[in-house]
């Protein structure tokens, strides 16, 4: 059987920036032993190298309305799946899978791993525009009806869900909302695996020999909480304490904001492949997953959190969502939006560091048994045996 992914946007400011659940589903699916392909469109550039996969990515002209029409059908005539598996509640995505569906009655799964409106207000997000706004939203090249995956639309499809014939999710906030099937993100556990690398040497390829090394290996933004860390160091003032940024933020100049005031505590490193992460996390002493409370980290599953757990590394984290139900105890907890208690956190870390490295390897025995790959696939193939067409 084949399953065809639909992606909304493969694009650096989409799921191209990053090696992320998109490609762990696809991942898991041929673990399982389908036959995968991939399907989205390019709303700009994308900085990772598409030809790398294991599975043909087929990619469309990202256009605003009326011409994304035309690569939306462009699309549709490429989907040879038996299964459409469609990535987000949005026209781009599963507005075409839908589309996709009423042609050709193929069944629709959508995987949810976002409250996309929680970017814009949640429920309180109202279109009400008056009739100069209207027009000048349908008629301006930019105008926000014009944008596929604009507000009004994310708003609009959310009332189409319940079309699709499986929804598969990974935090208990989205599940409350939407329902569906559990299937937490999974990790490469013989990729991810610390017995293959030398922290040390590590450290020493990256320049980062010389430091105690707090890791956050994702795009930095406010709700993330990497301000509150950087607070943290300035109270600790350790000479040789730095946090490490890697890859940076793709949506805007965030991470050069914090450059301008913490310099001084923070290395950048550029994006890698996926391929190179394990190596990369590595080097870290700590992996900080530091989120802030709010409606949008409360949807999130932080791929960042199984990063280090796979890697053996003490993670300090928030307790916000489901991060201290993923951790279970064996990472060190802080209450959001809190130096100080950071600031414990990692006196607490490295005070006792023989007790950390005990606490990193419980969280990768936590992995192994609950966040594998071999876990995710296991619970993605129930939820696509469940609607695979019957012969």
């Amino acid at each position: 059987m084949k399953i065809s992914i639909i992606v909304g946007n493969l694009a650096s400011t989409g799921a191209g920036r990053w090696v992320c659940r998109t490609f762990l589903l696809a991942e898991a699916l041929q673990h399982l032993g389908y036959s995968v392909e991939m399907l989205g469109y390019l709303f700009g550039k994308s900085n990772i190298d598409l030809s790398q996969f294991p599975y043909p990515i087929h990619t469309f002209p990202g256009r605003n309305y009326p011409q994304f029409l035309s690569s939306m059908w462009q699309l549709h005539r490429k989907i040879s799946g038996d299964v459409v598996y469609a990535l987000k509640p949005k026209i781009s995505s599963f507005g075409t899978a839908l589309f996709h569906k009423t042609l050709t009655k193929k069944p629709v799964i959508l995987d949810i791993d976002d409250w996309e409106l929680s970017w814009f207000g949640g429920d309180s997000y109202r279109y009400q525009p008056s009739i100069r706004t209207l027009m000048r939203d349908i008629l301006s090249s930019q105008g926000i009806l014009r944008i596929p995956d604009s507000p009004p639309y994310i708003k609009w499809i959310e009332a189409y869900i319940k079309r699709a014939d499986a929804i598969t999710i990974h935090t208990r906030f989205i599940h409350d909302r939407f329902g569906g099937n559990y299937v937490p993100n999974g990790k490469n556990l013989s990729l991810f695996n610390p017995a293959l690398y030398d922290p040390e040497e590590s450290r020493k390829k990256y320049g980062l020999d010389p430091f105690r090394v707090l890791m956050f290996p994702g795009a930095p933004r406010p709700y993330k909480g990497v301000e509150d860390v950087l607070e943290a160091l300035d109270m600790l003032n350790w000479p040789d304490l730095r946090l490490v940024l890697v890859g940076g933020s793709p949506y805007d100049d965030y991470d050069q904001t914090l450059m301008q005031r913490w310099s001084h505590r923070i290395v950048k490193l550029p994006t890698f492949d996926y391929s190179q992460m394990p190596e990369v996390v590595s080097a870290a002493h700590v992996l900080v997953v530091p989120q802030r409370d709010t409606v949008a980290t409360l949807a999130q599953f932080p791929l960042k959190l199984t990063d280090g757990m796979a890697m053996a590394k003490p993670v300090i984290a928030s307790a916000v969502g489901d991060i201290p139900e993923i951790l279970g105890g064996t990472g060190f907890l802080t209450s959001p939006q809190n130096p100080s208690e950071i600031a414990r956190a990692i006196e607490a870390v490295f005070g006792d560091w023989e007790r950390s490295e005990v606490k990193g390897q419980k969280a990768r025995q936590r992995c192994q048994e609950n966040y594998s790959m071999e876990c995710m696939a296991e619970s993605v193939g129930r939820v696509v045996e469940s609607v695979k067409p019957q012969n």
